[in-house]
């Protein structure tokens, strides 16, 4: 949960910042946003604020810092030469908010197109003006000036081939468009262009009970939905000062873990492709058509499952949940095998992925890379470990590290990442208490059916909180959980209403990919592709 740590002047930005760093070992920015106060009934300074959110080396602190924007100016000074992370962030705010950031390198919009007028996160921007692009970005803005950097002459530059790799092509895994300059077979310099996907899962976040926005979160990252039903739920509750019940938090753990496993099944089973191993993709895709069979008897949904709720859960668990996951785990262990007996000790594969695609440890905590991206790189980070919920810290399971940072190294650490899943899973079905799915809180959770049918009081709670919402104290929330591809925060602005005032997601695809362009250069094209892929980006979770 966040409080604002540290407010300060907008002049101090930048030295408060640089100290956070350098001299208090704040080494990784989570994210930065933006408040838009414009509706806020309390009266503030100015405005807008900005937020950063910071977390140490020891990963189990993080603070945030506040400052006011002059609404003369609407500038701050840039962060994006502390963290290379600032440089998306700073571009999203100026994008969504209109907030100029001084020093920038390349201050232009990134989720919204380039023929967008106005900012559409403005308390005054409606909902409903849509704004349609008509014409193609060439992204020579950005590639000239890149190339110009690395020396080339105009000369050169005209010698270059340029080449568009997607969107609409199945090894950009997503609705990604990465604009690259070749030499021969290597990429010399790389641009990266998003926001295809881009519905604005923010704007309809503030027009939504909190309840209405679960589905949602179903649509960030699609491979692991319930890991995002989960992450947006705790941090209301957080908000709400609840504590679901024990079956519920062991619960969340089986079906969140089970969540894992799928979305590390679809990044390895899709790399496979890309290499050119079609039978893995098949030994890999079939438990994870078990596991969507048995999401959908719990939950009614195979793929986007709405199964949490604020204080709880939708459904408890069916008769023969126990054995239908039992089937599903254990075909999960056997395709890992069977996989891995195709390529452990193939030189082919060795050859394709150990190398290829290297990232340090110090370039991913500098660009914000969290999850088994960070964690293939060697470093021991992740949140059910460092910052643990649910129980988690009385799990017995490993965190998987990886050593070298390549497309080798990533992929291991999801195949043993399952491993450690499914651990985890076994260990929670053991300990599965019996109870309530649901807390007892009636201006929270809906009532039942006989009590909605049966009295007044009854009643009256359903249609208040279907068409009012869960009344949530006023204040400022971050909340995280490690979704499958890193950290997923949610950072929640409240004021008093049923309805959020500000809901910003925090993917971490979002900062993995605008790592992405430095890593790939001086890398074959080939290489691009299947780096992509071992860094799992999903397109509804870095667009919203």
């Amino acid at each position: 949960m966040l409080k604002c740590d540290m407010l300060i002047e907008a002049n101090d930005i930048k030295s408060t910042i640089s100290k956070l760093k350098n001299e208090d070992n704040y080494t990784t920015l989570l994210d930065i946003t933006i408040i838009d106060y414009l509706k806020f009934p309390d009266v503030t300074p100015s405005r807008f604020a900005a937020v950063y959110i910071l977390r140490d080396t020891s990963f189990k602190n993080q603070i945030s810092v506040k400052s006011f924007i002059d609404d003369d100016t609407l500038e701050l000074e840039t962060i994006s030469d502390i963290y290379a992370a600032a440089n998306w962030a700073e571009r999203e705010a100026f994008d969504q908010y209109g907030i100029k950031f001084k020093g920038h390198p390349n201050l232009k919009r990134v989720l919204n197109h380039h023929q967008f007028v106005g900012h559409p996160l403005r308390k005054d921007y409606e909902i409903t003006k849509g704004q349609i692009c008509t014409q193609t970005e060439d992204l020579m803005d950005e590639m000239h000036p890149l190339l110009t950097s690395k020396g080339y002459t105009a000369e050169d530059i005209n010698d270059l081939m340029l080449l568009n790799v997607g969107p609409s092509h199945p090894a950009s895994h997503g609705t990604i468009r990465n604009f690259v300059a070749m030499e021969g077979e290597t990429i010399t310099a790389c641009v990266t262009e998003i926001g295809y996907l881009h519905r604005g899962f923010e704007k309809s976040c503030e027009n939504h009970t909190y309840s209405q926005i679960i589905p949602y979160t179903d649509r960030l990252n699609y491979c692991s939905a319930i890991l995002n039903n989960i992450g947006y739920s705790k941090a209301v509750e957080e908000m709400l000062k609840i504590d679901i019940t024990p079956r519920a938090k062991m619960i969340r753990v089986i079906i969140g873990e089970l969540s894992r496993i799928i979305d590390h099944l679809v990044c390895n089973a899709a790399n496979m492709v890309d290499l050119g191993g079609l039978t893995n993709f098949w030994y890999l895709f079939a438990p994870r058509d078990k596991a969507y069979d048995l999401l959908s008897k719990l939950t009614g949904a195979r793929l986007t499952n709405t199964y949490t709720r604020i204080g709880g859960l939708e459904f408890d668990l069916y008769d023969g949940f126990n054995e239908d996951l039992a089937v599903v785990l254990k075909e999960t262990e056997t395709a890992i095998d069977d996989a891995l007996s195709l390529i452990a000790h193939n030189k082919i594969f060795h050859d394709r992925t150990q190398d290829v695609g290297v990232i340090k440890a110090d370039f991913a905590l500098d660009y914000g890379i969290t999850g088994p991206n960070l964690r293939a790189a060697g470093v021991a980070h992740d949140l059910r470990k460092d910052k643990p919920y649910y129980g988690y810290e009385n799990f017995d399971f490993d965190m998987v590290i990886g050593s070298h940072g390549d497309v080798y190294d990533r992929m291991m650490c999801r195949f043993e990442e399952m491993r450690q899943s499914i651990r985890i899973i076994r260990q929670a079905m053991r300990e599965l208490p019996d109870g309530a799915i649901n807390v007892n809180a009636p201006g929270i959770l809906l009532p039942s059916k006989k009590d909605v049918y049966g009295n007044i009081e009854g009643l009256m709670n359903q249609f208040k909180l279907t068409f009012e919402g869960i009344k949530v104290p006023k204040g400022e929330y971050y909340s995280s959980t490690e979704g499958g591809n890193g950290e997923l925060g949610f950072f929640i602005v409240s004021d008093g209403s049923g309805r959020p005032y500000k809901v910003k997601c925090r993917p971490p695809c979002f900062y993995a990919l605008g790592a992405y362009a430095k890593i790939v250069e001086g890398g074959m094209l080939a290489d691009a592709v299947v780096t992509m892929a071992s860094m799992n980006f999903i397109a509804g979770e870095f667009d919203r």
